[in-house]
């Protein structure tokens, strides 16, 4: 049996299929990990408590949905931020799957986007620990590169958004 493509109510594409705790779609019928909701918009605040506990039960592509949420509702002001959290997220869902390239390129990235938004504003929202974070990532991101993705250890994959972060 040939299965059409799984639609919203508006017709738009949209994949269904369960997934595991990395992300990756299952089969149909499957037992898989909760899904956040395609339209998940939360304030940054929550966004944030959410996002990390998703981190802490060692959930990056969830956290990352929850995180694309909240770019893609943010105001002009914060979008990139925002965005350059998502890619981190995308950056430890892929050393948790084991692409130490993938890793290393969205840690990258996301570190980088997080500076370039601290160059232009001051302060962070949702008491977000900016250095922390791409202290964090940096460092997540040279281990990775130096000794592939069996670097980050599952504890690695679990950064502190808000202060009183473990060393890396």
């Amino acid at each position: 049996m040939t299965r059409s493509r799984d639609r919203d109510a508006e017709g738009r594409a949209r994949n269904a299929r369960p997934r595991d705790a990395a992300g990756r779609p299952l089969p149909h019928g499957t037992p898989g990990v909760e899904r956040v909701p395609d339209d998940l918009e939360l304030p940054p605040d929550e966004a944030v408590s959410e996002a990390q506990r998703l981190l802490d039960e060692g959930l990056p592509f969830q956290a990352h949905e929850v995180l694309e949420g909240t770019w893609k509702a943010a105001d002009d002001g914060s979008r990139e931020l925002w965005r350059a959290l998502a890619q981190l997220a995308v950056g430890l869902t892929h050393a948790q799957r084991g692409n130490a390239r993938g890793a290393v390129a969205l840690l990258r990235r996301g570190a980088e986007g997080v500076r370039s938004w601290r160059t232009t504003h001051s302060g962070a929202p949702a008491g977000l620990d900016l250095d922390g974070i791409t202290a964090h990532a940096d460092v997540l991101a040279d281990d990775i590169e130096a000794g592939g993705a069996a670097a980050a250890g599952a504890d690695r994959l679990r950064p502190r958004l808000r202060g009183n972060r473990p060393d890396p």
